[in-house]
């Protein structure tokens, strides 16, 4: 088990856009779904956006739905999270995981005990 990794995260202005990458292992994607979640300063982490492996079907957490777009490409093994329209409160490191369960056709943010192989996070900070 290889955990993911994350990248794109910086520093931006509200109303910029910025788009983090989550790097997989080959294959992962053809079976996998992908969730992305983040951690705000002080606060618990709590689930964004997924997307599931069999008919990429996706899911997006109230706050950022019509703002933030989950994608995969699954020949370059990366899910990409297009993040809109920033807001300070959209400030928080931002973690990608792998569903534990395979061949899912949806996806769920509900638990994030459903998820494994956790990246070490990318820092996203967005300043009003």
């Amino acid at each position: 088990q290889v955990p993911l990794v994350e990248s794109g995260g910086g520093l931006v202005r509200a109303g910029e856009s910025l788009t983090l990458s989550c790097a997989a292992s080959a294959s992962t994607l053809h079976y996998y779904g992908i969730a992305w979640f983040r951690q705000a300063p002080g606060k618990e982490r709590e689930g964004v956006a997924c997307i599931s492996s069999s008919t990429d079907e996706t899911y997006y957490e109230d706050s950022v739905k019509g703002r933030f777009t989950i994608a995969k490409d699954k020949a370059r093994n990366t899910t990409y999270l297009r993040m809109n329209s920033l807001e300070p409160e959209d400030t928080a490191v931002y973690y990608c995981a792998q569903d534990r369960h395979d061949g899912n056709r949806w996806c769920s943010l509900m638990n994030e005990n459903d998820y494994k192989d956790w990246g070490q996070g990318t820092e996203i900070t967005v300043t009003s």
